[in-house]
């Protein structure tokens, strides 16, 4: 029988992750020079309120209090993109090579969850169901990163 405290614990650890990303992608699309980027910034983080919205409803649903703020890490990683972005000049491929680096980071706190045989089946379902929408955001970034020769 799975633990519905593991379970909590692995969403609110996705929830803050992806509460990250949704910063990120907001303080990216702020910087960038490139109105297609901001454009695309946006709509990631719009997608990740999403993500983020379903995986607070599982914790609710589990009985437990849903993640509503990001990790320590995640503040750090905000002022380095804006350092990044000020000695750059919001050089619109710095941005992008760290808005990529931040999808590296979900994604693998993605796979990690999916992996762990200790959640139930229900919340592995709707971890795997958000991954689809972390993915594509990854391999967006990802793909954007190499075409401007990061």
């Amino acid at each position: 029988m799975a633990d519905t405290d593991h379970d909590i614990h692995t969403l609110n650890s996705l929830i803050a992750t992806t509460l990250d990303s949704i910063d990120g992608y907001t303080e990216a699309a702020k910087d960038a020079e490139n109105s297609r980027y901001q454009q695309m910034f946006t709509e990631r983080a719009s997608e990740r309120r999403t993500v983020a919205t379903a995986l607070q409803s599982e914790v609710s649903r589990l009985g437990g209090n849903p993640e509503d703020d990001g990790t320590v890490l995640a503040g750090a990683h905000r002022v380095f993109l804006n350092l990044k972005a000020t000695v750059t000049g919001n050089d619109d491929q710095a941005i992008v090579s760290e808005v990529e680096r931040g999808e590296d980071h979900i994604k693998v706190k993605f796979e990690n969850a999916m992996a762990d045989a200790d959640l139930s089946s229900e919340v592995g379902a709707k971890i795997e169901g958000c991954f689809t929408s972390v993915r594509q955001g990854h391999d967006q970034m990802r793909d954007l990163k190499h075409a401007l020769g990061n």
